[in-house]
């Protein structure tokens, strides 16, 4: 990719994260992000349809980045407990702009976006596996279950809430791989 895109999103990407710590995303401006990043209007426009696509955008890299970075993929239907565990650890390194990003309207965001990404990746990893609607429901229990429920009660220890959130995700990502 042209340096200067690449240049060019690292600042829109930046000036976003900056703005979005402070303000909910229907309240940040593509002109006041725009001068945050120090580019023209018409630039963002040329890598963006709106701050909504922006928000997404960075939503769904990070959420593959986190996905991307489990070493062991395959674990997630073989050994749930360390598919769960890698994960949690990506999580816990992305803390700050997992709460950034997916705050205020896009809470809810998180696990449709998530869910997304995860079917994608066990689609390449186990082809023959088509998600019945109760798997799908499951798995939209789970991610919203897990989702909300570390980001709730980490302060309270985070061990603690690990290990109760690997034996709930063995027996539902069981289930659904049956």
């Amino acid at each position: 990719m042209d340096l200067r895109i690449t240049k060019t999103r690292t600042a829109v990407k930046n000036a976003f994260l900056e703005l979005r710590s402070e303000k909910p995303v229907e309240k940040i401006t593509v002109k006041e992000l725009s001068t945050v990043a120090n580019i023209n209007k018409a630039t963002f426009y040329l890598h963006y349809k709106d701050i909504y696509d922006l928000s997404e955008t960075l939503e769904r890299e990070l959420i593959c980045e986190c996905l991307n970075s489990v070493p062991n993929t395959y674990d997630i239907f073989e050994n749930v407990s360390s598919f769960v565990r890698s994960l949690s650890d990506t999580v816990i390194a992305n803390e700050e702009r997992i709460k950034i990003l997916f705050s205020g309207s896009r809470s809810n965001s998180f696990a449709e976006l998530f869910i997304d990404e995860l079917y994608k990746l066990i689609g390449e990893l186990f082809p023959e596996y088509t998600p019945s609607l109760e798997d799908r429901m499951k798995m939209t229990f789970l991610v919203e279950g897990t989702y909300h429920t570390f980001f709730k009660y980490s302060e309270h220890g985070i061990d603690k809430v690990l290990e109760l959130l690997e034996e709930l995700s063995s027996g539902t990502i069981v289930s659904i791989r049956k």
